[in-house]
């Protein structure tokens, strides 16, 4: 293969994460509809294969915004687009294109009913609290529930629930992952010493969440909450390209930077086609003993922001020594009483209905 046919099918894959269908709810990647990609006389050729729900309104706008798609991607090469009636519906297909070239594939994971994302623009806003507590509360309230800390440059999930289980490897040469307080737990953590630095290029990075995702042995799971690192990189374009996310919780704090870089992650899930659940305000405030609040990271700021974006605010937490405290300690908040564990259940009664309504049917 040509590089300059090997660079067009990559961006070809790439740009198909970042077009949603709005028959299936789901990138056209995720939907499998497009197929047979090629470069034919310096043209990038593909079908795009549409349901009969599709209207000849949709079928156009779907190339059209391929073609936006491809052109971000950089793509100098004409596109040819043959549009093709399916007699099936789209969600029999195959999930995915498979263009020469390696390009990934969206897939769930065997067992795993639902997978949620926890995701934060920048690092230190709380976010693996919010994805620790947020496991807890939706295995308090009768799931069975994983929990993947993807963060592999900073791994907490060990500390924060107390556990250093070390994962075995099974009999079908799987990872046996750890449990802790109800839930299913596999973080890098449990796998290097507790003191040594991950010393890790991209690739490194993107290869260690892979397999901590599709090599470990789930189980039967009704939810699969993942921690991802912080930010807009790699490590998070390989989760998500490669495994159906049904949705993804945002955490910020009222903070015009962390505001900012949530703006950034926002469009890179919408790029992608992966849901928005919502967004979680942490640190917002700090309760004063005469009763009044000060607003150490700026006050409102989440509200405004998911305004803006049109989405909800699922939960919102002040900066609070127990919260903090609760992790440090191994025992998250959201198992106990107060108001911390009942913000964090109602935050999982939330999550969990809007999973149950996600597109796309339960994995098997």
């Amino acid at each position: 293969m040509e590089p300059e046919e090997r660079a067009a099918l990559q961006a070809l894959a790439r740009a198909s994460t970042r077009v949603v269908d709005p028959v299936g709810g789901r990138s056209l990647q995720a939907e499998g509809m497009l197929l047979r990609p090629r470069v034919e006389e310096g043209t990038l050729c593909v079908e795009l294969h549409l349901s009969r729900a599709h209207d000849d309104a949709q079928a156009r706008a779907l190339e059209q915004q391929l073609a936006r798609a491809l052109a971000l991607e950089g793509l100098e090469l004409p596109l040819r687009v043959q549009l093709v009636a399916a007699e099936a519906p789209l969600g029999s297909r195959p999930a995915g294109p498979v263009p020469p070239g390696g390009a990934p594939t969206q897939q769930r994971l065997p067992g795993v009913r639902r997978v949620v994302a926890v995701a934060s623009g920048k690092g230190g806003v709380g976010k693996s609290t919010v994805a620790v507590n947020l496991a807890a509360a939706l295995a308090r309230g009768g799931l069975a529930v994983g929990l993947l800390d993807a963060d592999v440059m900073g791994p907490s999930a060990p500390t924060m629930l107390g556990t250093r289980t070390r994962p075995i490897a099974g009999p079908d040469g799987r990872i046996v992952p750890a449990r802790a307080h109800g839930i299913t737990v596999m973080s890098l953590g449990l796998v290097v010493e507790q003191d040594m630095p991950v010393i890790w290029r991209g690739p490194m990075v993107m290869g260690a969440i892979r397999q901590l995702l599709h090599d470990t042995a789930w189980g039967a799971l009704d939810v699969l909450v993942v921690d991802l690192p912080p930010g807009t990189g790699d490590a998070q374009l390989s989760l998500l390209e490669n495994t159906v996310v049904d949705g993804v919780v945002l955490v910020t704090t009222p903070q015009e930077v962390a505001l900012a870089d949530l703006v950034r992650g926002v469009d890179l899930f919408q790029r992608l086609g992966v849901r928005l659940l919502g967004l979680v305000e942490n640190m917002a405030g700090y309760r004063l003993p005469d009763g009044s609040v000060d607003p150490v990271f700026g006050e409102d700021g989440g509200t405004r922001t998911a305004a803006r974006l049109g989405l909800d605010v699922l939960a919102r937490f002040p900066l609070r020594t127990a919260l903090r405290a609760s992790g440090d300690a191994g025992v998250p908040a959201a198992l106990g009483e107060g108001e911390d564990a009942e913000t964090f259940r109602g935050l999982a009664e939330t999550v969990a209905a809007r999973l149950a309504s996600a597109p796309g049917a339960d994995a098997d």
